[in-house]
């Protein structure tokens, strides 16, 4: 169908460039949501998003970088579940205090039950999302094709913009 044509699909165009744990989920959700709605998808992975396609997933969230990210426990009594820990800055700088953080993010998106990167990744697969890897991103950080899942292509930064300059909503993450 051409672009031109309205029935023609919605289109999505995403640019996932960051690979920690807070950052995987936005292009992941919004591409899996996108193409259960039947848009057309495709997610450009560059410089640290390009870990996102690797089939061991370790992202971690960095506390030191996001200081607004509220604390709350997963664990305890509803009213201790809802107290705001606020962590000083520099409190964030100790070594394993990024480990606590990453263990207590992913806890709590158990006990919410929501999806891990790896199925909502898996999910887009199902769903023909298109996986792009950047290959002046994987020349850069010495990668081979072999490096990544299957079911993701690797391509330049022209190969997306095809895509891009048709899309409904194009979004950088």
């Amino acid at each position: 169908m051409s672009r031109s044509d309205p029935e023609a699909p919605k289109r999505l165009a995403l640019i996932a460039s960051k690979g920690t744990l807070d950052w995987a989920y936005p292009p992941f959700i919004l591409a899996s949501a996108a193409a259960a709605m039947g848009w057309e998808v495709q997610i450009f992975f560059t410089f640290y998003g390009l870990i996102l396609l690797k089939p061991e997933l370790d992202a971690a969230v960095s506390p030191l970088g996001n200081p607004a990210m509220p604390m709350k426990m997963p664990f305890g009594s509803e009213g201790f579940k809802e107290i705001d820990w606020p962590i000083p800055t520099a409190l964030m700088a100790f070594p394993g205090f990024q480990w606590v953080a990453t263990n207590l993010m992913k806890k709590t998106f158990e006990t919410k039950g929501v999806a891990t990167i790896e199925e909502l990744r898996e999910m887009c697969i199902d769903l023909d999302v298109k996986l792009i890897g950047c290959q002046m991103t994987m020349d850069v950080f010495g990668f081979e094709r072999e490096d990544f899942i299957e079911g993701c292509e690797i391509g330049g930064a022209a190969t997306f913009l095809e895509f891009a300059a048709d899309a409904d909503v194009s979004l950088f993450i």
